[in-house]
């Protein structure tokens, strides 16, 4: 299909085909979604977690009510952190949901000249921002446009439109272009000429981000609730404004660095970090001991006054607060969609204990000193002393941000993790539901490993997340690949992001991925999961299997046109994939193939005979290399291999670009997940639950906020109108 660029009154028509291809016996249409639509059988699944939620204690209820509300505010953040438009879309939509219900929607669209078919598009297109935080891809940061031509019909025989048409007309305005746009630029979130961010104003590059990254060191500043605007230059002197997100806006300095001039402000966000701080205060009388009052007392300080050290010391005390029944945790977290890898996104989360799950990973962490010198690179590049992190399997009543994963490893502060410790997150309830596959719908894998892979999908996911966090005393150490004493080291206030910025997240993720590969073939680590001989060595397979075949799949994420990777997960699982076919031995295979209905395909093979040998032996050897790089903070070396790895080529034994196409020929849509709300009533809670649809999620957002909701959307039109100018 062609690229699209025009006003929202000459839109795109409908049902367009995205490609001509010559299949089976001749040319033929293929009707396929394309990547920048969410197709209208996108999987909506509800997040039950309506038995763990009543069997806590009213105090612990309404803990988790307040923790619930300032995730929920907080997560609006996302809204301004992920493009221009964002905010007026979800203000435009929650003004036609408020107004009317999807059900009561339907026949306004339906008098609009809407079908049935694009009504779908429509509440499809509302819940996926909803759930995205945003109209951007939480996984993939690719921009996703309504599927219908007729948007602004239905928009204006809408009741809100009615009732408010100057307003609503406005709304449309200042989001209708970009809410269909596909200009190469807008396609994916990226700085500079790689695509569109908000961490960043629209005239910073590369250079701009590297110059913020060494003052903020030389301050001893944290950049994960900041971000940078390139203002008005004086003489010929650059100037930038770091914002901090907190509820005051009080000025904090003005600083000459390297021929730049650098104001910090706070201030960023403040109607919603007031709001966070509010409700966190409210947690703070129902907390269960001291440490999680402490926690929460800097959390408050955090938000309100834009002090990340303030939310280490929070982090602290939450490490310290080992097994609550109600686990949380609150901040500017994942560095994922800062370009620059620096900058992290608003999220906040709420959930209960799975107690089941959580004896299993207790059994794991209490045999981590046995496992631990099974991994393979020698003592000294681990910490003296392990402190054992809590791990611990949840269900989730509230995550509020652009998406949910399985499981989550926290803190990323690397002082607090080499130090202190850090908490392993299973989510049980999102792993139930995420991981579910039709097996019509099961792509790329031989017919006879289908059943088997659905089968054991889930319970290899659980034994591969056992991600770790080691250290090394740079003292007498040698590089175990070399020979050679280590010559670089981290100093004074870098870090392991601002040291290997834009490859850091992927980075680590696929060291992560790579000890979940390496562990899961020890015996002992199985048992502790109850899995024995026959069954042990089929969720070893499925495990293995899962990564490579995650690793074609991570074609998806890969933009050629600006030779980047837009999801560092499925970077780090194509990188394995890559080391694992350059194992050889017939160890993986990956054929490019027809398919039944005469189009492209390719199915991936796994040897399991050779797992133990061929496999263990490949990610063993590329493990310690990624082990040694980092702890050794030997960024031009770790940059060379990673990024090396990371290459998408038609060069080689594999044409990975063209495998590329079928991959999104044949693609699957990530699943959306509906959360429930809770509200006060009395001195109880109320646990408000959905239907698993996209009708159900749309409800779910339009009540969440519906007892301030237009003091909400005034704060949040504001806050972007401030910097309208900013992305010009």
């Amino acid at each position: 299909m062609k690229e699209t660029n025009k006003a929202a009154d000459n839109l795109p028509v409908i049902g367009l085909c995205d490609r001509l291809s010559f299949c089976g016996a001749g040319l033929r249409l293929i009707m396929v979604d394309s990547q920048y639509y969410l197709p209208n059988d996108i999987g909506v699944s509800a997040l039950d977690c309506g038995e763990a939620f009543r069997l806590l204690s009213p105090k612990e209820q309404l803990y988790a009510h307040y923790l619930s509300r300032a995730s929920w505010y907080g997560g609006l953040v996302v809204l301004l952190q992920t493009s221009p438009e964002a905010t007026s879309i979800y203000v435009l939509l929650q003004r036609l949901f408020r107004k009317q219900t999807p059900v009561q929607l339907e026949s306004v669209a339906a008098a609009a000249g809407l079908g049935p078919e694009e009504y779908q598009a429509f509440l499809v297109y509302a819940s996926g921002l909803y759930a995205n935080m945003g109209n951007y891809k939480s996984f993939g940061d690719t921009k996703f446009i309504p599927n219908l031509p007729k948007f602004k019909d239905l928009v204006w025989h809408s009741k809100a439109f009615q009732d408010s048409p100057s307003e609503v007309e406005a709304l449309w305005n200042d989001c209708s272009h970009l809410l269909y746009s596909l200009e190469t630029k807008q396609k994916q979130l990226g700085l500079g000429d790689k695509g569109i961010t908000t961490y960043f104003s629209g005239n910073c590059g590369l250079e701009d981000a590297e110059l913020a990254q060494r003052f903020l060191d030389s301050k001893n500043l944290s950049a994960y609730n900041t971000r940078l605007f390139k203002t008005k230059p004086v003489g010929e002197k650059r100037c930038y404004e770091v914002r901090l997100a907190s509820a005051q806006d009080t000025p904090c300095g003005t600083y000459e660095f390297e021929d730049a001039v650098f104001t910090v402000c706070r201030g960023d966000y403040a109607p919603l970090m007031e709001k966070v701080s509010q409700n966190l205060e409210k947690a703070k009388a129902y907390a269960a001991n001291e440490n999680q009052k402490r926690m929460l007392e800097e959390y408050i300080k955090s938000f309100t006054f834009g002090s990340v050290n303030a939310h280490k010391e929070g982090s602290r005390f939450w490490i310290k607060d080992k097994g609550p029944i109600v686990e949380s945790y609150i901040g500017f977290i994942e560095s994922y969609r800062d370009p620059f890898g620096s900058r992290g996104e608003f999220e906040g989360f709420v959930a209960v204990v799975n107690k089941a799950m959580s004896a299993r990973f207790a059994r794991l962490v209490s045999s981590a000193e046995v496992l631990l010198p099974e991994l393979p690179w020698p003592q000294a590049f681990e910490k003296d002393r392990f402190l054992k992190p809590d791990f611990t399997s949840l269900d989730v009543l509230t995550f509020a941000g652009s998406g949910i994963p399985a499981g989550i490893n926290i803190p990323n502060y690397d002082d607090i993790r080499q130090t202190e410790g850090f908490k392993n997150v299973s989510l049980g309830n999102v792993l139930a539901v995420a991981y579910t596959t039709q097996k019509e719908k099961l792509t790329f894998l031989e017919e006879n490993n289908k059943d088997t892979y659905i089968k054991w999908k889930g319970p290899s996911f659980e034994v591969q997340d056992e991600k770790e966090n080691f250290n090394f005393d740079q003292n007498s150490v040698r590089n175990p690949e070399t020979g050679e004493l280590i010559s670089s080291w981290y100093r004074g206030s870098e870090t392991w992001d601002s040291k290997f910025s834009t490859i850091a997240s992927s980075y680590e993720e696929c060291r992560a991925e790579c000890v979940g590969l390496y562990l899961c073939l020890n015996k002992q680590v199985l048992s502790i999961f109850g899995h024995e001989g026959e069954e042990a060595e089929e969720v070893v397979y499925i495990n293995w299997l899962n990564m490579v075949r995650a690793g074609l799949l991570g074609l998806e994420f890969y933009t050629p046109e600006s030779k980047s990777w837009r999801q560092a997960h499925m970077q780090a699982r194509f990188v394995i994939l890559r080391v694992l076919l350059e194992a050889g031995e017939g160890l993986v295979t990956l054929s490019e193939t027809t398919g039944a209905d005469g189009c492209p395909d390719a199915v991936i093979g796994l040897d399991r005979n050779k797992i133990h040998t061929v496999g263990k032996t490949a990610i063993q050897k590329f493990l310690c290399k990624l082990q040694v790089h980092k702890s050794t903070a030997d960024v031009e070396g770790g940059r060379t291999l990673y990024e090396g790895y990371s290459a998408v080529t038609s060069d080689g034994s594999h044409d990975f670009l063209k495998l590329r196409e079928t991959v999104l020929l044949r693609k699957e849509a990530r699943k959306m997940f509906v959360q429930a709300n809770t509200k006060v009533k009395g001195e109880t809670v109320e646990l408000l639950e959905y239907e698993g649809s996209a009708a159900g999620l749309i409800q779910s957002f339009t009540e969440r906020f519906s007892e301030d909701a237009e003091e909400l959307e005034t704060h949040l039109l504001e806050l972007s109108s401030h910097d309208a100018s900013c992305w010009c």
